[in-house]
């Protein structure tokens, strides 16, 4: 459809009622006015005349805290800040992607599509990783333009990364797949561009939580058949806001931080002669503590006790929301982030002065705990972001409270949002 036209459905009651799905309500013109600007600059790179638009939310870990990765249980759900592409087939096999905050256009020929290990960590390895898995399983890809912004802040612990991975898939499930690629399928093929050709281990949670939206209880203990199951749940009606505070904390030279973590669980589990914890008893786990003590150390253990504590704490929590039980669902809220902290550990990284995340937690504690709120670490940890959960007439102050130590954009207030990864379709 032509950019003349999308801006006349957007701007109906049919238009605006798909923003307010996507972004929550009071924040459909917003939303126009940033569709406005990304397909004149996308018209204007291209000349296309016929352009079609994709989104695909950020997510927010709700607990299961580096459970994924070892074949756990998470609980997540996308939020009212995404991904959005602008885009135009092309003619050739080139796939060119201009990404608003980077000069230059990410650029690949799906002629070339091997892994380089000189390109770990771009997002060029991320393109030619998608495309190579689509082009495995049998598909007959194309080059396209698209034009890509986002509203997922860099380093927030909201998975930019992840979204933009799942919306490069359902951009080249729409134009090339006829659609045949499913929600928790697109979200394997993100992690496989990310583990294979991007070079970062990761788990699934957050391409799965970014492709299928809504709040979703996630079981990986098949994680090729990740069973899911949405929960209904309107986190405002109970009277809550979701806030998450950006504490500004350095992600640079943290990769062996993070992949210590699933390390010190597979030795764990290895211990016990499982390749994942998973599939470890825990009473089986408890009474080899004394040996394992002296085999692996300590911190494998901690961290293993970490995962089967947050394994049923997740189930609880599932529990709770279903019943409409609030309070419950916040007290396991605070002990997840507890379990983080000194199971975990991963709220500070040893030998660094910067501990951005504890002061946003102990701060956060002070305010919330009186008023009835909830706080947890947010995503991979060590620096990046903490989570709360807000009573709505508190919302003000305590954002106030945390922007004063933490700057003025540091805190975004969320919604849960329940359109996954997606094209956008103008309605008959």
């Amino acid at each position: 459809m032509e950019y003349r036209k999308w801006m006349e459905y957007l701007g109906t009651s049919a238009g605006q009622d798909l923003l307010t799905q996507l972004y929550g309500a009071g924040q459909a013109a917003g939303a126009l006015e940033r569709y406005g600007q990304l397909m004149q600059q996308h018209v204007q790179r291209t000349g296309a005349q016929e352009i079609r638009l994709f989104s695909a939310s950020g997510r927010t870990e709700v607990s299961g805290n580096h459970t994924d990765h070892n074949h756990g249980l998470v609980l997540a759900a996308g939020v009212t800040v995404d991904t959005l592409a602008v885009v135009s087939p092309r003619m050739d096999h080139i796939i060119n992607v201009v990404s608003e905050g980077f000069p230059e256009a990410f650029e690949i020929s799906l002629d070339a599509l091997e892994v380089d290990e000189k390109a770990f960590g771009t997002t060029q390895a991320i393109l030619r990783g998608i495309a190579r898995n689509l082009c495995d399983q049998g598909f007959t890809l194309g080059g396209f333009d698209a034009t890509v912004a986002s509203s997922v802040p860099v380093g927030s612990g909201l998975s930019s990364s992840a979204a933009f991975e799942v919306l490069i898939v359902e951009i080249m499930n729409q134009l090339f797949c006829d659609g045949k690629i499913d929600g928790i399928a697109r979200a394997q093929i993100g992690q496989y561009a990310e583990n294979v050709y991007f070079g970062k281990p990761s788990g699934l949670m957050d391409q799965m939580a970014c492709s299928l939206a809504s709040m979703s209880l996630i079981d990986f203990e098949d994680p090729q058949k990740p069973k899911v199951e949405r929960i209904a749940y309107d986190l405002e009606k109970a009277g809550y806001a979701l806030v998450v505070v950006a504490t500004g904390g350095d992600h640079a030279d943290l990769t062996d931080a993070y992949a210590a973590i699933p390390q010190d669980m597979k030795a764990a589990a290895n211990f016990m002669g499982k390749d994942f914890l998973r599939q470890v008893a825990v009473a089986d786990f408890m009474a080899a503590i004394p040996q394992m003590r002296e085999k692996i150390g300590e911190r494998p253990i901690l961290r293993a006790l970490h995962f089967f504590d947050e394994n049923a704490r997740v189930l609880r929590q599932a529990q709770a929301l279903r019943k409409g039980d609030v309070q419950t669902f916040l007290s396991l809220v605070i002990a997840s982030g507890q379990s983080s902290w000194r199971l975990l550990q991963n709220c500070v990284v040893p030998g660094r002065l910067e501990q951005g995340l504890p002061l946003a937690l102990a701060l956060s504690e002070r305010y919330l705990r009186p008023v009835g709120g909830a706080w947890r670490v947010h995503g991979g940890g060590f620096a990046g972001t903490i989570q709360a959960f807000v009573p709505l007439d508190e919302v003000e102050g305590y954002i106030a409270a945390m922007s004063e130590v933490f700057g003025p954009h540091s805190c975004t207030r969320l919604g849960v949002r329940n359109l996954g990864a997606m094209e956008l379709k103008a309605e008959a």
